[in-house]
């Protein structure tokens, strides 16, 4: 069998629609290692490092570990063969062999570099890249070994024995690839993708270390460094939203809640937490962290939207921060990293996430949102009762038809308040430490106090109607009979003007009347 050269477009330029997913890869197989590297003793927890290192000038990046590194004698085999890995799925992060691949795609030469500890040797690969894409792009058939032999290049050098190390580096990083070479972006786009600790200032971050260690899972985590500034989740209680540099905090995350998803025999295959907060509305995308995740190794699978065509509906996803961690090792990441491969297992998982998306988020959400409104009939009730009050101090009335309708309508948002404080009132004497009761404890936090100004605040129609304060009151240039007719003027003015306009207009011909 002849196998072609495609194979090695497919496996690279073909692979992945985000150029940045080569630090996923690469970091991914040097986690691999560093986890070989604390087994053997070589390293201990806490001391590896995953180094990156841009330059846009130069256009060149540097992905460098302290793990094991590769022997001498094993160099070629593992690091020269395609698809043909001696890792094991569902224990090793990577498993297919074809990841180290992928920089072949954004570079003209990707060169491997790597030294075995006890050993005085590197060993180097170098990639043609361009050499490569130009034969792909031939009329030619080539073969897919006819390629490689013509691309690839092997040499060794001197290194010192206590030297341990793997590093990829990419030099001439294609022109239109910039995205790799900035800094802030790199760092964005590891610091959810990778597998790197909460950070520090997201208070809530040991609650998550403390449910995992309550079920003994252990959260993969990595000291990964661009251009010496460590990479941490950019998790944070704060939701924002305005547009830089406006931004203000409109909601905070207060709790975290847990689930665990189990199959028909008890055995654990995901688990996921979720922050709470007064749901507001849909989370803006100025919030990075928006979304809940789906992670593997720690590593994201996907994207922020991946999991939302399991919500009732789509938007469901934004109303949460959160991330699901695939436990069992049926659950195998797809080549592409954006999903898992379909299995019966993954199949349980998506049946388990849909129905707690539908019968417990969903409700969330939308029950904070019928809270909310409740509290928010308070405020409408004291909203009106307030504007009947400057009006009839400073403005006037225009007739008692206008007064009157005032009246209805503060009627009817007393109404209105009162009984969506009776509801408010029954879920108060509901107490319970659920996800609910927490939500529905802060949006209380927040309105509170106008729900007891409304408890207090009486309006007494027959007091009102004895003042009779009306726009015309203050003309006393006119007669009675040409107030009247100013009346229906502003009456006029007020059914067919929008109402900004309405009192401008009005409020001039009051000044000019007196």
């Amino acid at each position: 069998m002849i196998v072609g050269k495609n194979i090695l477009d497919i496996l690279t330029t073909g692979m992945y629609s985000d150029s940045k997913v080569i630090y996923r890869e690469y970091i991914q197989n040097a986690c691999d290692q560093i986890d070989e590297a604390i087994r053997l003793g070589i390293l201990s927890e806490g001391e590896e490092i995953i180094d990156i290192y841009t330059n846009i000038e130069d256009r060149y990046i540097s992905i460098k570990d302290n793990a094991t590194g590769v022997k001498a004698n094993d160099f070629i085999s593992s690091v020269g063969d395609i698809a043909n890995s001696n890792k094991e799925i569902g224990k090793d992060k990577g498993f297919r062999g074809i990841g180290r691949l992928c920089g072949l795609a954004y570079c003209k030469t990707l060169k491997f570099t790597t030294s075995y500890l006890g050993e005085n040797i590197k060993s180097i690969m170098i990639c043609d890249a361009q050499k490569m894409r130009a034969m792909l792009a031939e009329k030619k058939k080539y073969t897919l070994n006819e390629v490689w032999d013509a691309i690839i290049a092997y040499s060794t050098e001197s290194e010192k024995k206590e030297e341990h190390y793997f590093e990829v580096e990419l030099l001439d990083i294609n022109k239109e690839n910039k995205d790799l070479l900035t800094k802030s972006k790199v760092c964005e786009y590891l610091s959810f993708v990778a597998p790197v600790p909460y950070k520090n200032t997201f208070i809530l971050r040991k609650t998550i270390y403390d449910y995992a260690e309550s079920m003994d899972y252990k959260i993969d985590e990595y000291c990964i460094r661009v251009n010496g500034t460590q990479i941490f989740k950019e998790y944070t209680t704060k939701l924002k939203e305005g547009n830089t540099p406006h931004f203000k905090n409109y909601d905070e995350i207060s709790r975290l809640e847990f689930k665990d998803f189990r199959d028909i025999s008890g055995h654990l295959i995901a688990w996921m937490w979720i922050g709470l907060s007064r749901f507001e509305k849909q989370i803006p995308s100025v919030n990075n962290m928006r979304g809940l995740r789906l992670r593997s190794a720690n590593i994201q699978i996907g994207y922020d939207n991946t999991l939302q065509s399991l919500f009732k509906e789509t938007r469901g996803n934004y109303y949460f921060v959160g991330e699901v961690f695939a436990v069992s090792c049926e659950l195998i990441p797809n080549s592409q990293r954006d999903y898992f491969n379909e299995n019966t297992t993954r199949v349980l998982l998506e049946d388990l996430l849909r129905e707690y998306f539908y019968d417990v988020l969903h409700k969330l959400y939308y029950d904070a949102n019928r809270v909310k409104n409740d509290y928010k009939k308070q405020e409408e009730y004291l909203n009106k009762v307030d504007e009947f009050h400057i009006k009839e101090r400073e403005q006037g009335f225009i007739n008692d038809e206008e007064r009157q309708k005032f009246q209805f309508d503060i009627d009817k948002a007393r109404k209105n308040a009162e009984d969506a404080r009776k509801r408010l009132n029954k879920l108060n004497d509901e107490n319970g430490t659920s996800a609910f009761s927490e939500v529905r404890k802060r949006i209380g936090e927040k309105y509170e106090a106008d729900k007891k100004k409304a408890e207090t605040t009486k309006f007494d129609v027959d007091d009102a109607n004895k003042k009779k304060a009306f726009v015309t009151s203050s003309m006393s240039k006119l007669s009675k009979n040409e107030r009247k007719i100013v009346s229906k003027i502003l009456s006029i003015i007020t059914d067919i003007a929008p109402r900004d306009i309405a009192d401008k207009i009005i409020a001039k011909i009051k000044d000019e009347m007196r």
